[in-house]
């Protein structure tokens, strides 16, 4: 038998304990689980390989037998027992310098063509830039081989024979097959212009200033955030150029080594030679070089790069 507490007249029942929420641990729960895919793979297919690399720098390693630790060896051996490595380091310092100023030259200048453009801009936009989308891939790399060889299309036009067999132009011909892709700095500068307000040309046109005086005093300063960035971008990824050279040269970097860049030689040496610990100190050495002059250009930055927020700098 069951006995009940009667509750006196004029009190209500106190309401069931509910369990304290903690929102903020639950949306961080929710992140996790959203961000999981990105860190899983970010952990598996990036920082364990640089980490394996770090490890196989340090080793003799041939892909065949297990690595055999050896220090700094392969440094050591690198700048000093090895010269063509500082062929390679010449050659791709030598093919940054051309390559990315001339494609940020057009790329720039093909945006102010387009943006004073009043029909059709859609249309030469896209055809300018379907060329960053099919110059990085093999069979283009190739074409281009064929155009700049002897007996091709260069050849055919000045009569100054292939480029590609000629050591003072082989570099040229991969350099220029960079150049022609040109169109995602080309879209990032034409976004860029579009976001430049228009009083400030109609007041330097009432100052008398002319079109380059104009594209000077307020396109260039106001351009500089995406200039900048268009200029880091394009730099890191000159410096890991490989498959035009490697098209160019058919495989080899000649002639001459006149276009052996420096992952071409990395490739060399870690697939060709099954020297992969030194391969893999090579690549640490890239990576620590890019990061160098990446710096560098944040540094300078600070003296050319105007933002208009922020008008103390």
């Amino acid at each position: 038998m069951t006995t009940t507490t009667a509750i006196p007249a004029g009190k209500k029942r106190a309401p069931a304990a509910t369990p304290k929420r903690h929102p903020k641990r639950e949306r961080e729960g929710a992140a996790w689980v959203f961000l999981s895919p990105w860190v899983l793979g970010a952990s598996v297919l990036t920082l364990l390989p640089m980490a394996v690399s770090l490890y196989l720098s340090f080793t003799d390693y041939n892909l065949f037998d297990p690595p055999h630790w050896v220090g700094l060896r392969n440094y050591t051996q690198m700048f000093t027992e090895d010269p063509r490595y500082w062929r390679s380091v010449l050659t791709t310092v030598t093919y940054v310098v051309i390559a990315v100023p001339l494609q940020l030259a057009l790329a720039l200048l093909v945006a102010l063509a387009l943006k004073s453009m009043k029909r059709g801009k859609a249309f030469y936009r896209s055809a300018f830039y379907a060329p960053s989308l099919l110059g990085a891939s093999m069979s283009i790399a190739l074409v281009w081989r064929a155009v700049f060889n002897d007996g091709g299309t260069v050849d055919n036009l000045f009569g100054t024979g292939g480029w590609v067999n000629r050591p003072g132009w082989a570099l040229l011909a991969v350099a220029l097959l960079t150049v022609w892709q040109f169109g995602a700095p080309m879209v990032i500068f034409l976004a860029g212009l579009q976001q430049i307000p228009a009083e400030l040309y109609e007041a330097a046109a009432v100052d008398g200033a002319g079109r380059w005086r104009q594209f000077v005093s307020v396109t260039v300063p106001m351009l500089s955030p995406v200039l900048f960035f268009n200029l880091v971008l394009q730099t890191i990824q000159a410096f890991q150029v490989f498959t035009p050279a490697f098209a160019v040269s058919a495989g080899k970097g000649g002639p001459a080594d006149s276009t052996l860049v420096y992952t071409m030689y990395l490739y060399d040496r870690g697939f060709v030679a099954s020297h992969m610990g030194y391969a893999s100190a090579m690549a640490w050495v890239l990576l620590l070089v890019i990061g160098v002059v990446t710096a560098v250009l944040f540094r300078t930055s600070r003296s050319w790069v105007f933002y208009a927020s922020e008008g103390d700098r």
